[in-house]
């Protein structure tokens, strides 16, 4: 008997693949042995300017500011030292300032310390005796940047040369200062925005790998308790590991790198490669019931491959959705997703057919008691969600409202340091300097500023600067928005002697403080440019409120004073990241859904199916995303992308459980038939595939990186509700686009003839 048409081609695929099953095996094998050796070569992105888009106002205005005024790159190593005002302290000072200046990557001639402000060496010896005069002037200018108020704790201020200017990595040049700081006695802590981003891409990049390799091992354990075969683990393991391989290496020859957003690479290849090998797992032992192996491996792959393809597709929607973004990380992520779960279909087309029957005798996967109760307890659910479909359908309409209402609930977490946990170095050095030192979170506000400095503009950047001091003032234990220094031109201006009711004599006093201060004037005053600056600090552990409000109300205030005033720096970048992110999932997250319909469309050709089958699927996202405005979770990195990469994944579920279900309707059996049968067959197939995965995904947990930590719970939740919708809400919703075929009524007149 011949076959039907729509299965001419895949058993000719299934013929090419079980044929050729060696020479694939060897091709997959060597190409992933040089896949292996690239993906060595794939490096990280580590600048936090990269998740902006080009075009935003933050990063337009932060780049501006670099550009005029040379960057605010600065790191902070802060210590304690009880005799720290006396000749020998602050000679402790410079030794230590001069030893942390030559950190390959920090400016050396930038350094800032203590010892250089109140005993300046490259002054005239006649003008000595006025500093000395006006010392504790300069100890109160310096307060909260190099000298804490119990004028016992340091700080040396580190400028490091921007990334694109020093063939020194980023990583190398805060190793470097962290390992003295550490050796120093007392050891001393450093801190900085450069130090955070640091950090954040160090956490990323080791725990990606190592979350990798033990969900690796723990879903290789997971599928051996299982179904008890330790030949479906090694193959599980190898397609993932390959299918990872060959895109980083892709990724290296086309000359990409990972970001931070990236990071998930591994461990979203993971779910698209278990997920397949789990559902051709449960199909081909299906089939080695009644078939020999090579004929039930044939007939697997005649049958699944085309939920497989389309679940494959339908996981990469998601993913495309993502090049939509403005920003280059995210669009490049996009594009490694969808190149890794794309390859999937390659690496285990090449790999599985040996693998699977490799000695075929010994590839059947027994069927243990609690999978027999399992087939049971499902057969039966159609039943009880039938029973009580006004119940489930209720419940989901009120969860439903209740989740979309907790949308309006949801806050940005824009308190960049609760990305890490508390137990964190970078967290107890942050405790240690904004206790006893002041803000370590550097930025400012820049204005307009004449090419000749006159008094009266001087006058007016003064009295300015006099406001925002106000704000230090703010009560600590009250939610206010609190700047911890401020520093203006006039601040030093002030303390030399001599006019400033002139240019000129303005002029003299700037040389002069040139003399012993380099930096101080183009830090703060860009005269070609026509800019000028205040630098401003606050403290980074601040809740995300407090930051926004005191941005807004220095920018607000710097507009009332000055023509076009600027708040930025990196500070203002980290604070405003989330927001960034958010406003291109969400557009990400509504193509997703427009891509899915038209992929549901295309593989089943109803839209009244493709329609119906977002529901059991946005209904978990929409669960997840409104419980964590209830439950007052806030927005980070990790849960900014949740909504558009879930539904991708989710949705896979839905394709796998409907490709079955038409299946067996397609033989010819009632609706409910199909659904019970469905329910045992797929459905158990499912439930395999989302628990090895919700415990894959467990390991995140362990992330030293918060929103990693967010992701792996939330993805695991996602899938849990979007199996549970696929076994609740299918059975009810499916009669409603799929009804059996009612019998003809007999016809009355017929039936009185006959009589």
């Amino acid at each position: 008997m011949s076959q039907p048409s729509r299965f001419r081609g895949l058993a000719l695929l299934a013929d090419f693949l079980v044929r050729y099953r060696i020479g694939l095996f060897v091709a997959g094998a060597v190409i992933s042995a040089f896949a292996f050796i690239e993906a060595t070569k794939l490096t990280l992105e580590q600048s936090i300017e990269s998740l902006y888009a080009l075009d935003d106002p933050h990063l337009v205005d932060y780049r501006q500011s670099k550009s005029l005024f040379g960057g605010d790159e600065f790191v902070i190593v802060v210590y304690e030292d009880p005799d720290l005002l006396s000749a020998d302290g602050l000679a402790r000072v410079r030794s230590f300032a001069d030893e942390l200046s030559q950190v390959p990557g920090v400016q050396t001639k930038s350094t800032q310390n203590l010892a250089d402000v109140l005993t300046p060496a490259n002054i005239p010896w006649l003008v000595r005796p006025l500093f000395q005069m006006r010392r504790d002037s300069l100890v109160e200018l310096s307060r909260g940047i190099l000298i804490g108020a119990d004028r016992k704790t340091t700080g040396i201020v580190l400028r490091l040369f921007p990334e694109d200017k020093t063939s020194v990595s980023r990583d190398a040049t805060i190793r470097g200062v962290r390992t003295i700081a550490e050796a120093h006695d007392p050891p001393a802590y450093i801190v900085g925005e450069p130090v955070l981003v640091h950090d954040m891409f160090q956490y990323v990049d080791q725990d990606g790998q190592r979350l990798f390799y033990a969900s690796l091992v723990l879903l290789g354990l997971v599928i051996f308790l299982l179904f008890r075969s330790l030949r479906w683990v090694v193959l599980s393991i190898v397609l993932v590991a390959a299918t990872v391989a060959w895109t980083k290496a892709i990724l290296v020859l086309c000359g990409m790198r990972l970001s931070m957003v990236s990071s998930m690479l591994n461990s979203l290849v993971t779910i698209v490669g278990i997920a397949t090998v789990m559902r051709l797992m449960v199909y081909y032992r299906e089939q080695r019931a009644t078939y020999e192996p090579l004929e039930a491996f044939h007939k697997t792959i005649v049958e699944l491959s085309p939920a497989i393809f389309w679940t494959t597709v339908t996981a990469a929607a998601g993913f495309v959705s993502l090049l939509s973004s403005d920003i280059t990380p995210v669009r490049s992520f996009g594009t490694m997703m969808t190149l890794g779960t794309m390859l999937v279909l390659l690496t285990g087309g090449m790999l599985l057919p040996a693998g699977v029957l490799y000695k075929p005798e010994s590839s059947d996967i027994p069927t243990g008691t609690t999978e027999r109760r399992l087939v049971g307890l499902l057969g039966g659910l159609t039943t009880w969600v039938e029973q009580r479909a006004v119940w489930v359908i209720g419940t989901v309409v009120v969860l439903s409202i209740a989740s979309f209402f907790g949308l309006f609930r949801l806050r940005l977490d824009t308190d960049f340091t609760r990305n890490f946990r508390s137990s964190s170095p970078i967290v107890h050095a942050l405790d240690f300097v904004e206790t006893r030192l002041g803000g370590a979170g550097t930025w400012e506000v820049n204005f307009p500023a004449p090419a000749e400095l006159t008094p009266e503009f001087l006058n007016k950047v003064r009295a300015f600067a006099a406001r925002l001091r106000e704000l230090e003032e703010a009560r600590p234990n009250e939610p206010e928005p609190a700047l911890t220094k401020v520093v203006a031109i006039t601040d030093l201006l002030d303390l030399v002697p001599g006019s400033s009711d002139d240019t000129e004599g303005i002029r003299r006093k700037l040389e002069l403080i040139t003399a012993f201060q380099p930096e101080f004037e183009p830090s703060l005053y860009n005269a070609e440019a026509g800019r000028m600056r205040l630098v401003l600090r606050a403290k980074q552990r601040e809740p995300s409120e407090v930051q926004l409000k005191l941005i807004e109300t220095v920018g607000a205030w710097g507009r009332e004073e000055f023509k076009d005033a600027k708040t930025t720096g990196l500070y203002v970048l980290l604070t405003f990241l989330i927001e960034s992110l958010l406003r291109d999932q969400i557009i990400s997250f509504f193509l997703t859904v427009a891509m899915v319909v038209v992929i549901m469309v295309l593989a089943y050709h109803n839209l009244r199916i493709a329609l119906v089958s977002l529901v059991p699927n946005v209904f978990p996202i929409l669960l997840v995303v409104g419980a964590m405005g209830w439950l007052g979770v806030p927005v980070n990195v990790g849960t900014a992308m949740i909504a558009a990469v879930s539904m991708g994944l989710t949705i896979d579920a839905s394709i796998f459980y409907l490709y079955g279900y038409r299946k067996i309707r397609g033989e010819g059996r009632p609706l409910a038939e199909a659904l019970r049968e469905t329910h045992q067959g797929f459905g158990r197939a499912l439930v395999f595939g989302t628990l090895a995965l919700v415990v894959g995904f467990s390991v995140l947990a362990l992330s030293r990186f918060i929103p990693l930590v967010y992701f792996g719970v939330l993805v695991s939740l996602a899938m849990l509700g979007g199996l549970i919708g696929n076994l609740l809400l299918l059975p009810l919703l499916l009669p409603l686009v799929d009804k059996d075929p009612q019998p003809p009524r007999p016809n009355p007149a017929l039936s009185v003839s006959e009589k």
